[in-house]
């Protein structure tokens, strides 16, 4: 067990013959417990400065651990975030080419249909042309036939018979 300054101002020495001086022994002791006092009250205040400075390292350590954690736990968010993000680029971009296809496919189909429609048109305006043709033709023939003269008589003979 250490000495305290109170275990040093109550030992006493047996004097002997020719021993030391009292005085300048009980003046040494004096200052050995004033020294000894002084150690132990620097010694006390460096314990309570360590208790501090340990209870701001336990603080900082656990800010320490928080903000790691909190780093970790944000890094996360960030892959998951950037991994939604390409998933639904993906989707989107597949949604984009499906639409794509759909109206590509719906203009071929229109534009098939229209090509159609073309050739048919074509061909009514084909048909439509050969039968005025004949049509013309035959009023032609008509009109290059003496059939207008019999009728140019037959009206007149109607007229002078009707008179």
């Amino acid at each position: 067990m250490p000495l305290t300054p109170l275990d040093i101002h109550n030992k006493e020495f047996s004097t002997g013959f020719r021993g030391y001086n009292v005085d300048e022994v009980n003046e040494f002791l004096d200052q050995i417990i004033k020294d000894f006092e002084l150690l132990i009250k620097e010694k006390k205040e460096m314990e309570e400065r360590i208790a501090i400075l340990n209870e701001r390292v336990d603080h900082y350590k656990s800010l320490e651990e928080n903000l790691s954690k909190s780093i970790l736990v944000a890094q996360e968010t960030a892959e998951d975030v950037k991994s939604n993000a390409r998933k639904e680029a993906q989707l989107i971009l597949k949604e984009a080419e499906k639409n794509a296809d759909r109206i590509v496919n719906e203009a071929l189909a229109k534009s098939r249909k229209i090509a159609i429609e073309i050739e048919e048109l074509k061909k009514r305006a084909s048909v439509y042309r050969m039968r005025f043709r004949t049509l013309l033709e035959a009023q032609l023939e008509m009109l290059e036939n003496g059939a207008w003269d019999d009728i140019e008589q037959a009206d007149s003979t109607s007229a002078v018979l009707a008179e």
